[in-house]
């Protein structure tokens, strides 16, 4: 072989082996920064995960963050068990209801099982701590002194008040990630008060809105309902107060005397009282009064007694349905 030949060929050799080690070099360059993305794709991801599961709620005593879902909540008062129940989750503790204990009949089936952690005025704090929440459902009303203990034990949220079944829904929303579940349980909740109204006004025509009165008999005095619970789920629907009320401000008008009946007087009457020979008696009473008898509710023998629970004591999203369907069926409306 010549000297030529010879050159040629390592030359050729060599011009292989740069071109292969370049080849090599720009293939671990791709890998690294493909890696390099991966990771830092990976890192934002997580980032993002973070911040989706770590989120701080505004609640009526303050903020309180809330890591993840919460798995394992107590209620700590009957419109949040309601509303718990509503939204397809089974509480680990609840507080037992003001009747038909330990709870709610309409509510037993579905808290089969569950811990009942003292009363909503009263809370059992050491119940609680057995149970190892990961979110406390409280209200600044009734749990405001015990408000630190019951946060040391887990994330505690608080409503401000114990009737108000929207804010309630909206506040466990928020803190348990099912805010679409609210948002889905509230138009069911917008479609039927609209249903409802337009049959009101296709049953009454000009006579509606109707003016309504809640009232309750206790054993020595009588209340109007004005605001509360069943006043505001009454005011949703288009009823308006009393007639001889001036202030709709009020929650509660207490009546001591006989001579107040004349505040009652509304179109329609839903009353409700406890079963007890004391209220009876002062029901009787008040029922038999001359005044009684020239409410216009009573003239026209629009005067209904209604179930405590679903129009006063549950507070809930599910009592609400249940309070609404009852005015369906006294107005003899099709659900």
């Amino acid at each position: 072989m010549s000297k030529l030949s010879l050159r040629n060929k390592n030359i050729f050799i060599l011009f292989a082996l740069v071109s292969i080690f370049s080849l090599l070099m720009v293939g671990c360059g791709d890998k690294a920064s493909n890696t390099s993305s991966s990771s830092q794709e990976t890192d934002k991801a997580e980032e993002g995960n973070t911040e989706s599961s770590s989120r701080e709620i505004t609640h009526a005593m303050g903020t309180t963050t809330i890591e993840g879902t919460p798995t394992k909540i107590v209620t700590l008062y009957q419109g949040a068990t309601d509303v718990a129940v509503a939204m397809g989750i089974k509480p680990v503790g609840a507080v037992e209801s003001w009747a038909e204990a330990p709870f709610y009949n309409y509510l037993k089936k579905d808290l089969d099982g569950v811990a009942v952690v003292g009363q909503e005025t009263q809370p059992n704090l050491e119940e609680i701590a057995k149970l190892k929440p990961d979110l406390i459902i409280a209200s600044k009303v009734r749990h405001e002194e015990i408000y630190d203990q019951l946060s040391q034990i887990a994330p505690t949220v608080a409503h401000e008040t114990v009737f108000d079944f929207k804010g309630t829904a909206e506040m466990m929303g928020q803190a348990m990630n099912e805010e679409e579940k609210v948002k889905e349980l509230f138009g069911d909740w917008d479609t039927r008060v609209a249903d409802f109204q337009t049959k009101m006004k296709e049953k009454l025509g000009d006579k509606w809105p109707f003016h309504v009165a809640v009232v309750n008999f206790r054993a020595d005095h009588a209340r109007i309902y004005v605001t509360g619970y069943a006043g505001s789920i009454l005011s949703e629907l288009g009823f308006q107060g009393p007639k001889n009320l001036t202030d709709d401000s009020l929650e509660i008008v207490k009546l001591t005397d006989k001579e107040s009946i004349a505040q009652m007087n509304a179109d329609v009457i839903y009353m409700f009282m406890e079963n007890d020979d004391a209220v009876k008696k002062n029901y009787e009473e008040w029922t038999n009064h001359p005044l009684w008898k020239e409410l216009d509710a009573v003239k026209a023998n629009q005067v209904y007694q209604v179930d405590e629970i679903n129009w006063n004591l549950a507070g809930g999203l599910i009592s609400a349905n249940l309070m609404l369907d009852d005015i369906y069926d006294k107005f003899e409306l099709d659900k």
